[in-house]
């Protein structure tokens, strides 16, 4: 078949721009990373996403040759520093430590964000689960899940179960296991975890969703009992401690962090980075220190494999947010 001169002439035209468009791509920044990389991390420093966020950074400076910029910027629940990362340079040179809360559950929390998880946030990796567990007041009488369903269900409303603040994911977990079980509690906000694990101590609680390493004292002097992990099946780091979905079918929530990247990011420095991530997920060292502070460190297998779980886990909090009629606006 042969071609008029105009059409040839549109069709170099066209060549040519997809050219121009994909260059860019592939050969921006062939020696990266050329200058250091800003870790945001959502919450203060000395928590669980600090852990993970210096931990990894310190691995990857090593293997970069880059240092690695741990930039705490705590507020709002994890939005403050994702709308950071939204509007980052997409150049491989700001990531962040994202949380299932700014990404997966603010999503369904707020009718207006500052983002938009889909459009401006690239998943890249997931690097770690934060173990969660189901914690109770000895008062309660119970040895397990159903032990504690059963005392609960003959004090509808009495039970108080706290938590770190309406719409947190302890808040919700919560919901979502009265809703399950069965059973009718009264949730107590409060402004963070730490006052709620004070009440829940003196009896003023009787349940909780709390963080296993904060837990962890208290329940080794006795003064809190646990029950279960809140992740559908038993972690790795404690074999020996049911689920919760063993008593309560359907009942599963992770506390996961992942690493992300402004959504315009260059594939290959995606790739690149994920690659690096994994990489340094696989250290010894960094397993040692995040298994003490009751983190699962953890990669995914691809870019695509992450987004989708992303996806999949927004929508299942969603769901869980729309049915206890969740509304913190």
């Amino acid at each position: 078949m042969k071609m008029d001169a105009k059409a040839l002439a549109r069709l170099v035209s066209l060549v040519a721009g997809l050219w121009v468009c994909w260059m860019p791509a592939v050969f921006a920044q062939p020696n990266y990373p050329v200058r250091p990389i800003r870790i945001l991390i959502p919450f203060p420093a000395g928590g669980a996403a600090d852990l993970i966020g210096r931990t990894i950074g310190e691995q990857l400076s090593a293997q970069m040759g880059q240092p690695m910029v741990i930039d705490n910027r705590p507020g709002a629940g994890g939005r403050l520093a994702t709308e950071l990362l939204a509007k980052a340079e997409p150049d491989g040179y700001t990531l962040l430590v994202g949380t299932v809360g700014g990404l997966a559950i603010s999503p369904s929390l707020y009718k207006q964000l500052p983002y938009d998880v889909a459009r401006d946030i690239l998943p890249l990796t997931r690097v770690g689960e934060i173990i969660n567990v189901m914690v109770i007041n000895p008062s309660a009488g119970a040895a397990n899940v159903k032990e504690f369903i059963n005392w609960a269900r003959k004090r509808p409303v009495e039970v108080r179960f706290g938590s770190s603040g309406a719409g947190q994911p302890d808040h919700i977990s919560g919901e979502f296991f009265q809703r399950l079980a069965g059973i009718r509690m009264t949730h107590v906000p409060y402004k963070g975890g730490g006052p709620a694990l004070v009440d829940l101590i003196s009896g003023d609680l009787q349940l909780m969703f709390s963080t296993y390493i904060v837990a962890l004292p208290h329940i080794n002097s006795g003064r809190l009992r646990v029950l279960a992990v809140t992740t559908r099946e038993r972690q790795p780091l404690l074999p020996d401690l049911p689920a919760v979905a063993e008593t309560v079918p359907g009942f599963g929530l992770s506390n996961w962090n992942g690493m992300f990247a402004p959504a315009k990011t260059p594939r290959p420095i995606a790739d690149r980075l994920v690659v690096e991530i994994n990489k340094a997920l696989r250290a010894p060292e960094i397993r040692k220190r995040q298994n003490a502070a009751g983190i699962e460190p953890g990669g995914s297998a691809s870019r695509e494999e992450f987004a989708k779980f992303v996806r999949e886990d927004t929508a299942r909090w969603g769901e869980i947010i729309r049915q206890a009629d969740i509304n913190v606006e």
